[in-house]
This record gives structure tokens, sequence and C-alpha cells, in this order.
């Protein structure tokens, strides 16, 4: 069975991202293989946690897509300050001509599309892939499930950080399906009145509903009190475009340091506030409505730029939004070389951490091995494409490991993450319970 079938099977999806089914990904000629720990948002450990405790298995994994895909290089893109999963990456490598690529502590560092250019000198080009310019790119953990799927061992858990305002911040293993309630116990509960950010404090997004469950995707459960200001500046409506009108002065502070900008991508939030203000996205021209669709949502704009505390991110992400329901595609084009200054530009995460107000929860949250649950909702939808058709029906026993959905088109299949009975199936999710 060739590793794209075992990788199938094993229901691999990007653990990183938005769920993009890894067999697909797998199916590719590329010169580069690269397993991104850069971990991209403040707060999260999860990727330092697998690199840690998970090193040959990455190793593993990425040799098989090298062999799968062609490429004759291979790199590990990490931070440089994350040196215990550095010595452990250090030694699972040797001797297999496999490189590490160490980065600074800067956002977005895990940006694929940051780290295909630090590797390669290439950018990717608005509409595209990290394929069209030769390059794969796979999160660490995703890695780790690609050797499992070789062995035969599909996706039922999911590596999770449970961090912010609550007693014990940790990074936990918990089968998917977990009520993020549950994790937030584990954790010692929250210690102020908080909402949760599933995932990280830029690109995450903000519920109040406990019982939402982990993914193959989630990073973070992060419980932020609901008078913090970042939740505020999370939260949209129609006064983000009244004050676009009232008060962005077009001082292009936010496409100065707009990442994707600096790569030559023509990613132009200040246009896009204009846009709005005018309510004629005509203004922005051909060339930044299209480029449009290179912004990668990081908030830079938002969170860090903006000295009103305006939200050109939230705005343009809108935009976005809108020409994709209108049918709208992208065009594959690349606009200008990346600026010369772009090294300069690079927002230390940090610096990120202040500005968000958010120093206080920037503390360890170690390794607390797995967590046992008897009762799991496990979503249709984990990835990219139409939830997936159930194969069981309510009163099937089934044990942990067992397919219980499948993908009509693209999409993954799903496995039960815990033995016991199912007890729910409707078109969104499947219950299953030890009881």
């Amino acid at each position: 069975m060739s590793i794209v079938d075992q990788v199938y099977d094993a229901g691999v999806v990007g653990a990183g991202g938005a769920g993009f089914p890894t067999h697909i990904k797998l199916n590719c000629k590329a010169e580069i293989a690269i397993a991104n720990g850069a971990e991209c948002e403040p707060l999260l450990h999860v990727d330092q946690m697998v690199m840690q405790s998970s090193a040959k298995e990455i190793v593993r994994g990425l040799l098989a897509v090298m062999e799968q895909t062609g490429a004759k290089r291979g790199a590990i893109a990490t931070k440089a300050h994350y040196t215990e999963a550095i010595a452990a990456l250090r030694e699972a490598t040797e001797g297999t001509g496999i490189i590490l690529h160490l980065m600074k502590s800067y956002y977005p560092a895990g940006d694929e599309q940051e780290i295909v250019y630090d590797l390669t000198g290439k950018v990717v080009p608005t509409g595209g892939l990290p394929i069209d310019v030769g390059a794969v790119v796979l999160n660490v953990s995703t890695l780790v499930n690609i050797a499992r799927a070789m062995e035969g061992i599909p996706v039922t858990d999911k590596i999770v950080t449970v961090g912010g305002a609550v007693a014990n911040p940790m990074t936990v293993n918990v089968p998917v399906g977990t009520p993020i309630s549950k994790l937030i116990e584990a954790a010692g509960g929250m210690t102020r009145d908080c909402s949760v950010v599933i995932g990280g404090p830029a690109m995450g997004t903000v519920t109040d509903d406990l019982e939402t469950v982990v993914t193959k995707t989630t990073g973070g459960i992060l419980c932020i009190p609901k008078d913090h200001k970042l939740l505020r500046m999370k939260m949209e409506g129609k006064m983000d475009v009244q004050m676009a009108k009232a008060v962005c002065c077009q001082c292009m502070m936010c496409s100065q340091l707009c990442p994707r900008n600096a790569m030559g991508l023509n990613v132009m939030p200040h246009k896009a506030m204009m846009a709005v203000a005018y309510g004629d996205v005509d203004l922005l021209g051909s060339r930044n409505l299209n480029g449009i669709f290179s912004c990668c949502d990081c908030g830079i704009c938002t969170y860090f730029a903006c000295n009103f505390g305006l939200k050109p991110g939230k705005v343009t992400q809108g935009i976005k939004a809108e020409l994709m329901r209108s049918g709208v595609k992208p065009r594959k084009e690349n606009y200008s070389e990346p600026d010369r200054g772009k090294e300069g530009k690079k927002v230390p995460t940090s610096r990120l951490i202040s500005r968000l107000d958010i120093e206080e929860y920037d503390v360890p949250a170690p390794p607390e091995g797995g967590l046992r649950v008897a009762d799991v909702r496990i979503p249709l939808k984990m990835h990219i494409g139409a939830p997936d058709t159930p194969v069981v029906h309510v009163g099937d026993i089934v044990q942990k490991g067992q397919l219980i959905a499948e993908p009509e088109g693209m999409g993954a299949k799903i496995h039960a993450s815990i033995s016991g009975k199912v007890v729910e199936v409707d078109q969104t999710f499947i219950r299953i319970s030890e009881s």
C-alpha cells in the first residue's frame, strides 16, 4: 500500500491549519519538503511538545514525504530558542541529510509562506500554494500522524495547549471530540469570568460555548477575561465600518507592516479601509483587489500596526469573503520583488504579546500526558470539503480507531476516538459514550 493510501485510510489532515486532506497534498512532485514547527501564535506550546517528544516520528514522516514527492531536500523549521526541541531534532536527523532551519521569534514565523521564502527565496503567488514554487509544507503534528499512519494507526487524538486565565496552564493529549470544558477543568478551571479563544490569540475564534469540542486541527484553548481588550478587538460589527469612515487617516502603517505585502503580494489593508469607507471596492483597483486573496489573517495590521485601534484586518477579510461568495477567484501572480527592508519589518513576538496585553498569560504550559474522556462528540467536518457520511448507527459498539465516517469527494476519514457505544448520530457529529 502506498503512503498516500495509508494516509488516506488514517484520516490525516493538516493539524496546524484549515485541515487540508494530507493524502491530496502528498500527491505531487516537490523539490523540498518542509516540517513546520515554528508555532505561529503566542501562548501555544504544541509544536514544542511534539518536537521534544516525537522527534523520531517527525523525521520518519518527513523522510516518507520526501520519498513520495521526490523531494531532494528536507528541512525542519523551528524557532532558535526551542532548545530542548532542537536537541531532540538534532539527534533524530543525524545522518539523514535533513537540515534544521532556526528562525527568530517573530510573528508570524509559522506562516508557511514565510518559511518557504526563508528556505528557497521564492514567493508563493497570490492564489497559489507552496507547491507552485516546488515546496510541500506540513506541520510537525501532521508528520507524526503520517508516521503513525504507516503503522496502521489512525488519527484519534490531538495535542492542545490550555492557557490564559486558568489555574494550571498545560499542554495535553485528548481524544478528538472532547468538550473544551473538560480541558479547562483539567487545567484547574478558570480563575476569572472568561470567554474562550479557540486557537491562538491573534487568529483564534471566540466562543462562550464550553461544549465546543476539540477537532483534528485544534491547537489552543485560551481563557481570556471578558473585560480584556483582546476580546473587544476580536469582535466584529457595523462600528468597524463607521470607524474606518471617521478615523482612518490612511497613514499606511497597516500595509507597511503586512508580512504578505512585504513579499510583494500587494496586500494593502489601508486601501481596503478606504474602499469600505467610500462603499466602493473598485477603489482598490484590479491589482489590489486580487492581492487581497493573499491576506493570511495574521492580524498584524489590526493588533499591532494601527495606532487608532481600528481593524483593517477584519475589513480586508470581509472584502475577501465577499469576493469569494460572489464567485471571484484569485489570479496566480506576483506583483513585485520582496521588500528589501522585509527583515526589519518582522514583528518580535514579545512586542505583539505586549501590544495585546497578554504578558501575564505568557507562561509555560508543561505537558501533562493524556486526558481520559468518557464521552465525545466527533464532528463530521474537520477538514476542507463536505462533511463526512457516517458509517455507524445509534446502538453500535465501536472500538477506538474504528472507522465511523467516510468522505464523499474531497475529505478525510474519521475514526472513533474512544471505545464505547454510539449514542447519537446526526448531520454534524457522532457522539460516543463509554456508559
